[in-house]
């Protein structure tokens, strides 16, 4: 395979992630729980999972041929976020709402079992993320991602098309099945703990370099604002 060749192809599998995302988004957006538009819903299943599949492709490609770029360096992370982040809010949003919980009041009434609380602590941890990454470059320092991150997606990755799968499927609001509302809330729970866990190595590698720049920095490592 030519160079050139070589060289863009992990940059079109991220660009191809965020077009899986759009088609995953409108498939979804066809869905209506309990039964409105499931074999959509299971497009979206599939759509999810080759979008997932393209995240793992293009980094691995990109480093076995050495042809790592900024372009990869900035779209990946971000057709990630778009990808999980916008999955998140389709999960805890009106579709999956399971309507005679609903007009009880019942908070519990999710048919995946993802809530508004869960969205909110997950962005959170993103921005801090980000933010955090962005200091440590400005400062010389690596602000790549970090094994813990990397564990994070892949639960990620597994728990959306799962969590979706049993919503449209297995009717987990049903006490029958409560094996399958187990499951999803194993998994959806495990999610966002691991998620909130996965910004510590962060935290702490940003304290360390500035406990190191106060002590070895030219002008004593002090950052104001």
């Amino acid at each position: 395979m030519e160079t050139s060749t070589l060289r863009h192809l992990p940059n079109a599998l991220t660009v191809m992630r965020l077009f899986l995302a759009a088609a995953f988004f409108f498939a979804l957006n066809q869905y209506r729980f309990p039964e409105t538009g499931s074999i959509w819903a299971n497009v979206a299943i599939v759509l999810f999972i080759l979008a997932a599949i393209t995240d793992w492709a293009d980094g691995f490609l990109a480093r076995r041929w050495g042809v790592e770029s900024v372009f990869g360096r900035i779209m990946d992370p971000f057709c990630d976020k778009v990808l999980v982040l916008g999955a998140f809010i389709y999960l805890a949003g009106p579709r999956f709402v399971i309507p005679e919980r609903a007009a009880e009041g019942d908070f519990f009434n999710m048919a995946t079992g993802v809530y508004s609380w869960m969205v909110v602590v997950i962005f959170a941890r993103e921005l801090l993320v980000t933010s955090v990454r962005g200091l440590l470059e400005s400062m010389g320092e690596s602000g790549g991602a970090k094994w813990a991150g990397k564990w994070k997606m892949v639960l990620q990755s597994v728990m959306i098309p799962i969590v979706i799968f049993i919503a449209v499927n297995l009717e987990p609001h049903d006490p029958a099945n409560a094996w399958a509302a187990w499951t999803r809330d194993i998994l959806v729970y495990a999610t966002v703990i691991v998620t909130i866990w996965s910004g510590v190595p962060y935290v702490t590698g940003l304290q360390a370099v500035l406990r190191k720049k106060g002590k070895d920095g030219p002008e004593g490592g002090v950052i104001s604002g």
